[in-house]
């Protein structure tokens, strides 16, 4: 900002120094050229006078004594008593007659710098006339002025008489005024851009520094202050912008405690559940476990209290992962890894809802092995949350899942044509317990931490998780990982906008018509909705049939239930 405000005062200053010096240039020269043209005009004027009137008054009719005469005469006008070199040339006009005296000049100039304007207006004027004309020189042409009059030499033949005044040393003077104001000039510039860089310094040292406090602040260095000094007006704005910094600073500290103590109290009343939920789960296992010999309210009651222990465990076990994530203390173990035998284990481990939903999970996976490296635990429990996910809103859809990779990236994308997702739904589906429709009920029993916990563990392996969707035209999520950990995220092998989108001009139409076939079939809604909820047993069961992994390496760890 410095060096751009000096520019622009130095750019501006050039500009009104150039019009001056032209101003001044131009005032200077019309005075010089106005001062000098009265001085030569009234010595032209008296010398041109006096020839005039001694040529004229001549009688001699000899031709010897005529011409001898005429020299003495002229000779009067070579520069005696001028401000300035001066000449003369006398040159004949036409007509008839004897011509006693033949064209003179002197100084060596001749009648080609008379003007042919000057030379006509004398030829066929009476009276004294005058015109500036440009004089040859060595280095080239120097201007000059011209006198002319109608004079008569005997025998009687009228001839042209004209003054020529050089004015070269006027001219050498206006050079000479040009580079003085030149030199000023550019000093005077230099004088302006150093006073200008030192005052803009000046009154921008403060707001530097404030940038420069500002900059750490930002960065978290809350203890920055600015420094303050006098009473002015920067004095103020550094006392009100550490009053704002402390402000900050206390309300920064005070969320960090808050913080803290929200991540330690989960942390803590997880922890803590964890021993009297084991032993509510024991007793529910052998109370459903002897739920056959029950009555049936009693059976039903058991049932009932074993699955929501069992989601009450997952739910806890979510909260233990997420204060893990906002702790930092998360390990990734990873390796490479094929991942299409990580992606099928999840497949097949929520076929069993896609079964009771009444959706067809469609796998597209392309040929070979697709290795990356990767937290082989994590990345089953990311895509199982998508499938999940996916089947509860899928409105007994079917349900796409591709695989796909590049040079240095591998993806994975759930693709469902359910309900679909808003802007905002899009923007916030990874929220914390957030749901697009609070009156919705969970069909998968879900935690609703499944997609946070899912985003952090794509974020932990240096990938991206996104999502993507179209209110009646269902969503696309999509996994793209790095396919090791010194790559960077580059383009995704799979597109976040499915090939089999509607456009935004038939989507409209699109949603207008399923909503007619909606209110003609009001019992589509209520049948999509009215499956019974999946057990803790049936999940466990459908973990333990799960197909084998590829043989690039064993996978081992089963653990890790987790939905939205």
């Amino acid at each position: 900002m410095q060096l751009r405000t000096v520019v622009i005062t130095v750019l501006l200053s050039t500009l009104a120094l150039l019009g001056t010096g032209v101003f001044l240039s131009q005032q200077i020269a019309s005075g010089l050229f106005q001062e000098r043209f009265r001085q030569v005009e009234s010595e032209a004027n008296r010398g041109l006078s006096q020839v005039k009137s001694t040529l004229e008054a001549v009688s001699s009719t000899d031709r010897t004594g005529t011409v001898a005469f005429v020299r003495d005469t002229l000779r009067t006008l070579e520069g005696d008593g001028a401000t300035v070199q001066r000449d003369f040339i006398l040159t004949p006009l036409p007509g008839e007659g004897n011509i006693y005296v033949s064209a003179q000049a002197s100084g060596g100039i001749t009648s080609a710098v008379v003007p042919e304007e000057l030379a006509t207006a004398v030829r066929e004027n009476q009276g004294q006339y005058w015109q500036s004309t440009a004089l040859p020189t060595s280095d080239g042409v120097s201007p000059g002025l011209v006198f002319g009059t109608k004079v008569a030499l005997p025998p009687g033949r009228e001839y042209a008489l004209y003054l020529v005044y050089d004015l070269e040393s006027v001219q050498e003077t206006l050079n000479y005024i040009h580079r003085i104001l030149w030199i000023a000039g550019a000093l005077l510039l230099v004088v302006i851009g150093g006073i200008g860089w030192y005052v803009t310094r000046q009154s921008l040292q403060p707001v530097a520094h404030a940038a420069a406090v500002s900059e750490k602040l930002a960065a978290g260095q809350l203890e920055e202050r600015m420094e303050v000094h006098g009473a002015d007006e920067v004095a103020r704005l550094a006392q009100s912008f550490n009053r704002m910094a402390d402000s900050l600073q206390d309300q920064i500290q005070q969320l960090e405690t808050l913080s803290h103590m929200q991540q330690r109290f989960v942390s803590d009343v997880s922890h803590e559940l964890r021993t009297p939920l084991t032993t509510v789960r024991m007793a529910a296992e052998v109370l459903h476990d002897a739920r056959d010999e029950f009555d049936p309210i009693n059976r039903r009651s058991a049932e009932l209290l074993y699955n929501q222990v069992e989601r009450f465990q997952s739910l806890l076990n979510d909260l233990l992962e997420i204060s893990r994530f906002d702790a930092g203390v998360v390990d990734l173990d990873s390796d490479n890894w094929d991942i299409k035998p990580i992606v099928q284990r999840a497949v097949d481990m929520a076929q069993i809802h896609a079964d009771r939903i009444g959706s067809e999970l469609r796998t597209h996976y392309p040929q070979g092995p697709i290795v990356a490296s990767m937290d082989p635990r994590r990345i089953e429990r990311v895509v199982r949350n998508l499938v999940l996910n996916a089947v509860e809103h899928s409105e007994s859809k079917p349900i796409d899942i591709f695989i796909g990779e590049n040079e240095h990236a591998v993806a994975v994308s759930v693709r469902d044509h359910g309900i679909g997702l808003t802007e905002e739904a899009a923007s916030r589906v990874f929220d914390r317990f957030w749901r697009a429709d609070p009156a919705r009920a969970r069909t998968t029993g879900g935690s609703g931490l499944g997609l946070s916990i899912a985003t952090e563990d794509a974020r932990l392996h240096g990938g991206l998780l996104q999502a993507w969707g179209q209110v009646g035209d269902g969503s696309n999520f999509l996994l793209t990982l790095p396919k090791s950990k010194d790559m960077v995220l580059g383009e995704s092998p799979l597109p976040l906008i499915p090939a089999d989108a509607p456009t935004p001009e038939i989507a409209p139409l699109i949603s207008d018509l399923e909503a007619a076939e909606a209110e003609a079939d009001p019992e589509t809604e209520a049948a999509s909705s009215s499956f019974e909820e999946p057990t803790a047993e049936a999940i466990q069961h459908a973990a333990d049939t799960a197909a084998e992994p590829h043989p690039v390496q064993q996978l081992t760890d089963q653990e890790g239930r987790s939905e939205r």
